[in-house]
């Protein structure tokens, strides 16, 4: 943090706490407010929503040491998308996660992995879900799956089958929402929004004390669209059914390269969204104003989100915009080093900054930097502190050896008759296997 604050001219950029589960991390709140005090404001996490559910005072902890947004992990809109995580009422503790998270003013972006045939038949009612929550949700990502970490030996025949591609997902879009959205005219790449982050950076001046967060990612590492919710009547709309986001990039472009001084450059703004804008096709009572609340953020504060701009005092406001993206992080099957060139989502390590990719695709960078800095094996942890016990249903599981192998009972029993044995047994399973328990 303190590297990435002390470029000039300093920039906004987005802090993402991740893990595991950030926020069981002892430090997490401290280091949320380290981020906040030294001038960030998009602080967020990426999380299960679990402890969010359980504890509305840590909710607003987390909002008065500066947190500002969350990445939810959201499979679906019921507990069976939800159920192969092994919590019963995953669905039940996501809602209430939602509507704690919104009372206290904490942004909710819901983060959505999709696997073909698994659950890609739910995206549609996912974007529903949020249209109708669209003052708790503004944003959803999905994220086709990466055949990473556990996932790299899986067979071609799998990863043939679940294979999901961004081109794929709007086209589900398409089908599940009944051509609300369409493929080739209401998705971008989520980099053609940095020529509009220069024209403000520029209207800003040098001097600006922050410039603006700028997304200038491969075009193929990730898409985005808009879309209009009436939040009364949770009707969608696509933003770009009506107003014309190609041409008005386009027109950024030449008002940045023209340069005509801050007034006129605002006035010119002014005249592209007038013209891109098809009051014709704009669902009714939408007005033009809520157009410009939308192109107006400030890189200087934490109210810039677009909903918030977009609030009003009158009765008739009405009107959210819901973001939904696409990222579609790399694998060992379709690397490419370009994109990992121009990765903007670095992570922060004890050896510097590494591309996302880079770091968790099998490319090797996870594996160098936590073996170079990694206090313990679980192996040495277990010979050293014995093994922890384990629990189901609130009871603990017995036979459950606090040394650092499991074996299967059988083969403990044979072992222990087997006098000329050896002190172990190749059978015997290793620390990191997983404990099958009956009825669980």
């Amino acid at each position: 943090l303190d590297r990435a604050v002390s470029f000039k001219p300093r920039r906004q950029i987005i802090i993402l706490f991740s893990g595991g589960e950030p926020t069981i991390a002892p430090h997490f709140l401290e280091s949320v407010a380290y981020a906040k005090k030294i001038g960030f404001y998009r602080i967020l996490a990426a999380t299960n929503g679990i402890r969010y559910a359980e504890d509305i005072e840590f909710c607003k902890a987390a909002k008065e040491a500066g947190q500002h947004g969350v990445y939810l992990q959201f499979d679906g809109t019921s507990e069976e998308k939800n159920k192969h995580r092994g919590v019963g009422n995953l669905f039940d503790v996501k809602l209430k996660a939602i509507e704690n998270l919104a009372s206290v003013g904490i942004k909710v972006t819901l983060v959505t992995t999709n696997v073909n045939t698994i659950n890609n038949d739910a995206i549609g009612d996912i974007v529903k879900f949020a249209a109708q929550n669209i003052d708790k949700v503004q944003t959803i990502a999905f994220q086709p799956v990466s055949f990473t970490g556990r996932d790299e030996d899986v067979s071609d025949k799998d990863r043939i089958e679940q294979r999901y591609t961004l081109a794929g997902m709007t086209h589900d879009l398409k089908d599940q929402l009944d051509g609300t959205l369409q493929p080739l005219r209401d998705w971008f790449p989520l980099s053609s929004y940095s020529a509009f982050t220069s024209v403000m950076d520029m209207l800003q001046g040098a001097d600006a004390p922050w410039g603006w967060s700028s997304c200038n990612c491969h075009p193929n590492c990730g898409i985005f669209t808009l879309i209009v919710v009436n939040k009364k009547t949770s009707e969608m709309t696509s933003l770009f059914d009506f107003f014309n986001y190609e041409q008005f990039m386009k027109d950024v472009s030449v008002i940045t390269d023209t340069a005509r001084g801050k007034k006129l450059t605002m006035a010119q703004l002014g005249m592209a969204i007038m013209r891109n804008y098809d009051a014709g096709l704009a669902p009714d009572g939408f007005p033009i104003s809520q157009i410009l609340n939308l192109f107006k953020p400030s890189s200087a504060n934490s109210n810039s989100d677009r909903n918030d701009r977009m609030k009003t005092r009158e009765d008739e406001d009405m009107w959210r915009v819901l973001c939904v993206e696409g990222m579609w992080f790399q694998d060992l099957f379709n690397y490419d080093f370009r994109r990992t060139e121009m990765c903007v989502i670095p992570y922060g390590t004890q050896e510097g900054e590494v591309s996302f990719c880079a770091y968790n695709t099998g490319v090797g960078w996870r594996q160098i930097i936590e073996e170079m800095h990694k206090t313990a094996s679980l192996s040495e942890w277990y010979q050293e502190n014995g093994r922890h016990a384990v629990y189901a249903k609130g009871k603990e599981v017995p036979g459950i050896n606090k040394t650092r192998s499991l074996s299967l009972p059988v083969i403990a029993k044979i072992v222990s008759e087997d006098l000329d044995a050896p002190a172990s047994s190749p059978y015997l399973l290793e620390e990191e296997a997983e404990v099958e328990v009956a009825g669980v």
